[in-house]
């Protein structure tokens, strides 16, 4: 079809819709949506004209000639746009208009395996809305110089379908599931990592009435451990005993879960001296997908489950942090994310352990810190993610800058049953990433020492073996199932505090 055909087209259409609400009457309410999507489709048509119409008047020069901007060229040519979207159109054909396309005879052309070349074709094609297609351009410039190159296309792609269902707004909400399925090594990470000097949370304002105002920002990580906490707490509660509901608002369950769980933290406190209690129930525990190797290889990331803050990701770092200072119950996924096993709760350090801890360490043990004890958090020297047990061997108190400095800089300490000249019984090597090269050694002397695997051929011939030998034969295979067992892991609570402070003469 010719210009001149296209041109009284569009004169047709104009005065098809001139007077068109005068005979809808003559339509059947059948027929009432279907002539709503044909209007909806012409308009759409005719938006992805005007940006093509803009596009050729910037690449004459046309609007250059006049003394004009393209923002102000849409302007006066098309009068209904004064209203909002005027911008939105110059924008995507000056986009379109960059010197880095390619200019042909007939017509203008970009590259169409590109993010603009992708964006570029839905808005040719009526599909994608100019102020859609701004913001996907805007959050791409965001993201590219995060993203392996060839996801690039991919991610484009998502923006675009979550936007035309959705509109723009949620875009944002996708940007840390694109980062950690096509980012980088590492930006999820940096990402949540920058966010922490933005949290905070302000002094109160006393408000009329005498309610107290505050203002919380936090950060994913902080925001998950949050609702682990407060989420159980904030469930109504009818009483089952005189059959009454519950009928305080979803705002005043969450305020009183805060408080209760701020006043449950001071009884422990002053019960214990600053000492954290035992692992707490799982009711409060932060349910977390984990694909265990990308946690052991710090890739991919964590999602919340079970709570209101239910598909909040967690960056791998993040994760093995939290693995250290909350309860944690990981829903172990395999490669294609199938659920393999459903862990058990971590075992946090006990009471008995802290208090032994608080005398042995005093206070923080980062070098050149004095945070007092109470201040502090037992980590794990070597990783839970990474098979490290919650010994006293292996536990160091942190307060919590150091905490996250330790593992931000991936460091690691030689914890001794002795103190040094210095009177210090755990030493930190601050050498960057001195944590994955010590644990590279001790990958390798625990490979060498390893059973081999117990794969379901090899436990059929072991109890095979069991059942058709004689008593006295039967040491060999019972020896080796053994190698599986779980080691015995008794709670401590239970030590009479003077067995404890025999064992602690040591670190008296």
């Amino acid at each position: 079809m010719s210009l001149e055909e296209r041109r009284s087209a569009l004169e047709a259409a104009r005065r098809a819709l001139d007077g068109f609400e005068s005979v809808l009457y003559q339509a059947p309410s059948a027929d009432l949506a279907g002539l709503m999507g044909l209007a909806d489709a012409v308009a759409a048509k005719a938006g992805a004209a005007r940006v093509a119409v803009t596009v050729e008047a910037v690449t004459r020069g046309e609007v250059a000639a006049l003394g004009a901007n393209a923002h102000g060229w849409v302007r006066e040519h098309a009068p209904t746009l004064r209203q909002g979207g005027a911008g939105d159109v110059a924008k995507v054909a000056l986009a379109v208009a960059d010197p880095r396309s390619v200019w042909r005879p007939e017509g203008f052309e970009v590259d169409l395996g590109s993010p603009l070349g992708i964006v570029w074709a839905g808005v040719r094609d009526g599909v994608v809305a100019p102020g859609l297609a701004t913001a996907v351009l805007r959050e791409i410039e965001r993201l590219e110089p995060l993203l392996v190159r060839e996801a690039r296309p991919t991610v484009t792609n998502a923006l675009l379908d979550l936007g035309v269902t959705w509109g723009p707004a949620l875009m944002r909400r996708l940007r840390p599931r694109l980062l950690a399925e096509h980012g980088l090594p590492g930006v999820l990470d940096d990402l949540q990592e920058r966010l922490a000097p933005a949290a905070r949370l302000s002094s109160p304002v006393v408000e009329s009435g005498d309610l107290t105002e505050y203002q919380l920002l936090m950060t994913p990580e902080q925001a998950a451990a949050l609702e682990a906490a407060i989420g159980p707490l904030s469930a109504p509660a009818p009483n089952e005993a005189t059959k009454e509901s519950d009928h305080r608002p979803s705002g005043q369950r969450r305020v009183e879960a805060l408080t209760e769980v701020c006043r449950r933290s001071s009884a422990l406190d002053a019960q214990d001296h600053g000492g954290a209690d035992g692992a707490a129930g799982s009711a409060s525990a932060l349910h977390v997908t984990i694909a265990l190797a990308d946690l052991q290889a710090r890739t991919g990331c964590g999602e919340v489950l079970g709570s209101t803050a239910t598909g909040t990701l967690l960056s791998p770092e993040v994760l093995r942090r939290v693995c250290c200072e909350a309860d944690l119950i990981p829903h172990v996924l395999g490669t294609a994310g199938e659920g393999l096993d459903l862990g058990r709760v971590v075992r946090l350090f006990t009471r008995a352990q802290r208090r032994w801890l608080l005398r042995r360490d005093r206070c923080c043990t980062y070098p050149g810190c004095t945070a007092p004890g109470a201040w502090t958090q037992a980590h794990h020297v070597t990783h839970w993610a990474d098979g490290g047990r919650s010994d006293i061997d292996n536990a160091a108190l942190l307060c919590q800058r150091h905490h996250t400095v330790v593992h931000t800089r991936r460091l690691t300490a030689q914890v001794s049953k002795k103190p040094d000249k210095l009177g210090r019984y755990v030493v930190w090597d601050l050498t960057e990433g001195s944590y994955d090269r010590q644990l590279e050694l001790l990958r390798a002397e625990q490979s060498a020492h390893d059973p081999p695997p117990l794969t379901p051929q090899r436990l059929s011939a072991l109890l095979r073996s069991i059942a058709s030998s004689e008593p006295g034969d039967q040491r060999w295979a019972e020896d080796e199932l053994h190698l599986w067992e779980e080691p015995d892991d008794p709670s401590e609570d239970d030590i009479p505090d003077d067995v404890w402070a025999e064992r602690m003469g040591d670190v008296a």
